[in-house]
């Protein structure tokens, strides 16, 4: 019985971690307006930020089939930009990242500010959102 107990909790903790590890790696702004996952793509750190709302969206390009003016990303070392996209980040379980704080990870930087989020990357790439305007440098 014993043996069979301790099995049953190997079992457990081994579904938690798994658990642990497919968790989104992110924050969202207090406003619940912005969100931001950090995932790998061919072993390069990606940040990918969504807004939700905006005053104005910007014309959606001919090549693009899918949503745009949304999602916003850069790699650890490249240029950041808008990208066309039909899916999201935005996850509500993600933690929020308050007013003032700072989150960093693997090169990005981001900041919450009550006037919008500002991340960017090793390069100094990045982008700036809020509501009225996205700006990327």
């Amino acid at each position: 019985m014993l043996l069979r107990s301790f099995t049953v909790l190997a079992l457990l903790a081994a579904v938690n971690f798994a658990h642990a590890q497919d968790r989104p790696i992110g924050f969202q702004t207090p406003s619940k307006n912005i969100g931001c996952q950090f995932y790998t793509d061919n072993g390069q750190g990606m940040l990918r930020c969504n807004i939700t709302n905006m005053d104005a969206r910007p014309r959606r390009p001919a090549d693009c089939e899918l949503d745009y003016g949304h999602a916003f990303e850069m790699s650890a070392k490249g240029a950041a930009g808008r990208i066309c996209a039909g899916d999201t980040v935005m996850d509500p379980s993600l933690p929020v990242l308050a007013y003032g704080e700072v989150w960093q990870r693997a090169g990005f930087t981001c900041r919450s500010e009550q006037t919008g989020l500002t991340c960017f990357n090793a390069m100094q790439h990045g982008f700036s959102l809020a509501r009225a305007e996205q700006k990327v440098f």
